[in-house]
């Protein structure tokens, strides 16, 4: 009888705490090759035995979906397991329709007819179709072909819009280990309040926390042999550098052998104790580094109290790493293993269409309003650029009710598109005014502003005004200028 543990996502979805990952499949293919789907699957069998149920994949990463897929369908053991995916769509605007498309892609791979867990990845928040795309895929959950929604990488800001928008989000796939600790701030918290389960994954920073780099000499050139390598090598420059890096893994290293386990164990258990977290995601090289072992002995023991103090204590030396969770993706410094976007992206498409006038470049949502009472929703001029006092909706859709902290945040996420639009960015922004609906609201408000505007600092006013719309509790207006 296995004792690994379980955890229950929604309704007949009960998945492992410990979550088999397969996103080396794509280093191993990396070079043009591409793995038999039958042979690989094989691979698959001993983690199964071993009571580690749960894989998790997405449409990048090879041809995982596709091995993983033949091992559920012809192997045994293959029927009892739960295959995790995750898509990730080039930015832009997406239709209904090849949201549908994306989906039976998935189920067309994974040889199935209900995707256990559809995790959505959005490269940027300031454009508002991310929201959209979330909203179909719960309508194919609603028809039967996805059994629950997750995100991956999402910000804390970003999760509350989703949900207050009414999306039933489960999971929060992201990057969180002893090395990279934003997942224990206000990611936890509202995971906590709103009942999503964080999946951890990076936890052994690509091997980097194993006692095989314990007392080692920094690494450069060809001693990072894989894409996991030269990403987690960023995270350690980035918290601190290699002698604080080595501090923390002597520290683990003392606990790991009061407990009779490894360094690695130790870091994944250290995870599964913290705030919200559901699962830890430990990748396996299918075939070569099976871990197996490591991954079933997390259920095996517990951390003392003051082994979890010693921890904690040791990586409080670390730098944080800058921003909230998803950050190294959409913000400088890019944590990825190129050190920026250019293995995933090519450009990022403005929202709106820029229209032209004389010396007038002007922009429309494409709502009534604008057209009804004469304005744009922003206007260039020169250098400058002028945004329309901008509230919290998006189509018919209003995002954030009862919720000043999310209908904030959305709000200058729709500034932020209005400028990037115009070929300004959120950083030219010089002056911005708040009309706050019911002065309750005004510090949360404030801190949302505060937060987005932290290394900006416009000159700001903010007041209360009665604001044309109940569900409306906040509009803010800006100009920039381009720097």
């Amino acid at each position: 009888m296995s004792n690994v543990e379980k955890i229950t996502l929604a309704k007949g979805l009960e998945i492992s705490r410990a979550i088999t990952g397969l996103w080396q499949i794509a280093d191993m293919e990396k070079d043009g090759n591409t793995l038999d789907p039958a042979a690989t699957s094989t691979f698959m069998e001993p983690y199964v035995l071993a009571g580690l149920n749960t894989f998790d994949m997405a449409d990048h990463y090879g041809s995982a979906e596709v091995i993983a897929g033949y091992f559920q369908k012809n192997s045994k053991v293959g029927q009892g397991t739960h295959m995790l995916t995750k898509w990730v769509p080039k930015p832009g605007p997406i239709s209904r329709e090849e949201v549908r498309a994306a989906v039976h892609e998935r189920l067309n791979r994974l040889q199935t007819t209900k995707v256990d867990l559809l995790q959505y990845h959005a490269w940027s928040f300031s454009n508002p179709y991310w929201l959209d795309t979330l909203l179909y895929l719960q309508e194919l959950q609603e028809e039967g072909l996805i059994g629950a929604l997750g995100t991956t990488n999402f910000d804390t800001a970003h999760l509350r819009i989703a949900k207050s928008a009414g999306v039933n989000i489960v999971s929060n796939q992201i990057s969180y280990s002893l090395i990279d600790r934003r997942g224990s701030g206000q990611m936890a918290e509202f995971c906590q309040e709103s009942g999503i389960k964080i999946f951890a994954y990076g936890t052994l920073c690509g091997g980097f926390i194993s006692q095989k780099w314990l007392g080692k000499a920094e690494p450069v050139g060809d001693a990072l042999s894989n894409w996991s390598l030269m990403k987690y090598k960023r995270f350690i420059d980035t918290a601190g550098g290699w002698e604080k890096f080595q501090h923390v893994l002597s520290e683990v290293n003392e606990v790991a052998k009061e407990t009779n386990r490894s360094i690695s164990t130790i870091a994944s258990k250290f995870q599964l104790t913290r705030k919200a977290v559901g699962s830890v995601i430990i990748g396996a090289r299918l075939g070569q580094n099976s871990h197996i072992e490591d991954a079933a002995s997390l259920f095996t023991f517990e951390l003392s109290d003051a082994q979890i103090e010693r921890i904690l204590k040791a990586i409080s030396t670390l730098d944080m790493i800058p921003g909230d969770c998803g950050d190294e993706y959409r913000k400088p410094p890019y944590l990825t293993a190129s050190g920026d976007l250019s293995h995933h992206l090519e450009d990022f498409p403005a929202v709106y269409i820029v229209s032209q006038r004389g010396n007038r470049s002007y922009i429309d949502s494409g709502t009534s309003w604008e057209t009804l009472a004469g304005y744009s929703r922003a206007m260039r001029v020169g250098d400058r650029i002028f945004v329309s006092g901008t509230t919290a909706t998006h189509g018919a859709l209003s995002i954030g009710i009862n919720d000043p902290i999310a209908q904030t945040h959305f709000v200058i996420d729709k500034i932020e598109a209005s400028i990037e639009s115009l070929g300004g960015k959120l950083s030219d922004v010089v002056r911005s005014r708040i009309f706050c609906n019911d002065l309750k609201d005004w510090e949360p408000i404030a801190r949302v502003h505060g937060e987005r505007f932290a290394d900006i600092r416009p000159a700001n006013t903010m007041v209360q005004a009665k604001l044309i719309g109940d569900e409306y509790l906040v509009e803010i207006e800006v100009e920039a200028i381009i720097q």
